[in-house]
């Protein structure tokens, strides 16, 4: 039936162009996307230039899950008509959905200065900032907000998960306080957890963050920092089950990935892991512990020119990364790179002497 209409649509697309958009918009608002698809398409292919159509296509395209396709869309709209924010955020949110966070955070970052009211930009920015955990920003981009909305408590959740993150304690436990005065909630109980995380008091962060879950499991990030909480305490069973809930439904957490990835990489699911570190990747392009992590899997799995390869750029980008230095010192030995190893030897050394020194003098690592 699909193929039929297509070649429907193509016989008629030269002669009546816009009786096509009219039934391609008909179908659109019927809930027959696929039919839309193809009467939009088949119009561009006669008026390619058109933002409108080009920006409906993309919203057939984003609501049957397929993101990039409707990416391509939103661009060529915003190229060939005025930049509509409408359009704009529509790209912004596909990128978000597809899990291309920096990207979606670069477009609703320059969205935000032209519409610095928007309130859903604002929110969907500060979103992403706190995945990049771009804590810094995400305070100055909602402390003016949360002054003005005591009551929106996705506001105050978003502002305490920062302050805590960066350590801000006290502010965070403002933030708590006020959430906890509407009652006892998911929301209050991940940030107590997070909090308690934060001063390394690992199983009264777990009993914070199970009563979370009891009283609701679909709060983002919750199995998230569950399973991290899990696995500094040693539970490596149950981190491995609390990251595998998180991404159950939330597919682009950058911690399940990568931590999850770590655990399958130690039980030489070297494939999974991969995926896991790609995805992570997505999220944060460029990362360095990622990097490093995809690394240490080549390492393991014997692919040392591929690890060679990926530890030397992350060493590169990153000098003071010591775990990488003494996986690439592995790297060069078992490559038989002695003079190589021996250097990477002396830099692990070094940092290692730099890092017991800011211990002795009471200084975090």
């Amino acid at each position: 039936m699909v193929v039929l209409l297509a070649a429907a649509y193509a016989a008629a697309g030269q002669e009546n162009p816009e009786q096509i958009l009219r039934q391609a918009i008909e179908k659109h608002q019927a809930g027959d996307t696929e039919a839309a698809i193809l009467g939009y398409r088949a119009y561009l292919q006669v008026r390619p230039d058109s933002p409108n159509v080009r920006s409906n296509l993309g919203a057939a395209l984003a609501s049957t899950g397929r993101y990039s396709e409707a990416i391509v869309e939103y661009q060529a709209a915003l190229k060939h008509g005025p930049k509509d924010p409408r359009i704009w955020l529509n790209l912004a949110l596909a990128y978000y959905k597809e899990g291309q966070i920096s990207d979606a955070a670069r477009e609703l970052s320059a969205l935000h200065s032209v519409e610095p009211d928007n309130k859903q930009v604002t929110l969907v920015l500060a979103d992403c900032w706190l995945r990049q955990e771009e804590d810094a920003k995400v305070i100055a981009l909602l402390e003016p907000l949360d002054k003005q909305n005591q009551g929106d408590l996705a506001i105050a959740y978003m502002l305490g998960t920062a302050l805590l993150r960066s350590k801000q304690i006290e502010r965070g436990q403002r933030i708590i306080d006020r959430i906890l005065r509407n009652g006892d909630s998911a929301e209050a109980r991940l940030l107590l957890g997070m909090a308690k995380l934060e001063a390394v008091e690992y199983p009264a962060a777990i009993a914070d963050l199970t009563k979370a879950v009891e009283l609701n499991p679909n709060l983002p990030d919750l199995y998230s920092y569950l399973g991290q909480a899990e696995m500094a305490s040693g539970d490596m069973a149950g981190a491995r089950a609390a990251f595998e809930k998180e991404l159950a439904h939330n597919p682009n957490d950058f911690q399940s990935n990568l931590r999850l990835g770590v655990l399958l990489k130690e039980d030489g699911d070297y494939g999974r892991a991969r995926e896991l570190f790609a995805r992570a990747l997505r999220v944060r392009p460029g990362n360095p512990a990622v990097l490093y992590q995809e690394g240490a899997t080549d390492l393991a799995s014997g692919n040392l020119d591929k690890a060679c390869a990926t530890l030397e750029g992350v060493v590169k980008q990153a000098p003071d990364f010591l775990e990488a230095h003494v996986s690439l010192a592995q790297v060069y030995y078992r490559l038989k790179r002695k003079t190589d190893g021996d250097r990477e030897r002396a830099t692990v050394q070094k940092l290692k002497a730099e890092q017991d020194a800011k211990v002795s003098r009471g200084e975090a690592k």
